[in-house]
């Protein structure tokens, strides 16, 4: 069912700081930022040989990324991402196990221009799961 691990996100306060010490001091190339206001965050992408790393930063002070701040306030790992061939059967099967999907179940265009969902961190250790399609 999964997939490769398509990225690993990390809210952080200061995007453009985060950018400088992924770019500057780690030499990885990074992406442009990018706002996303249907998720309420602005991204960019640390693009490494074997996957990516997603440098979260709320777009205002209702994202879910600014929540998790107040809690976290120096940032941390947000949630994984993992690649699915089919979204919708996945959430189905999920679904039929139990699993919650957060929303209304109905997949959003993610950062990548591609359908995902989130899973709910209770069901899987602890840890958001976003499933994204490609």
């Amino acid at each position: 069912m999964l997939g490769r691990v398509n990225h690993i996100a990390i809210a952080v306060p200061d995007l453009g700081v985060a950018t400088t010490t992924y770019r500057d001091t780690l030499g990885a190339r990074v992406s442009q930022a990018q706002a996303l206001p249907e998720h309420g965050v602005t991204v960019v992408f640390v693009e490494l040989p074997n996957t990516k790393v997603e440098l979260l930063e709320p777009l205002g002070p209702d994202s879910p990324i600014a929540a998790f701040l107040e809690k976290n306030p120096s940032g941390g790992m947000h949630h994984i991402c993992y690649e699915v061939d089919d979204i919708i059967a996945v959430r189905d099967k999920l679904k039929a196990v139990g699993a919650r999907v957060l929303g209304d179940g109905t997949p959003k265009t993610g950062a990548h221009g591609k359908p995902v969902l989130f899973l709910h961190p209770k069901d899987f250790n602890g840890t958001l799961v976003e499933l994204e399609q490609v």
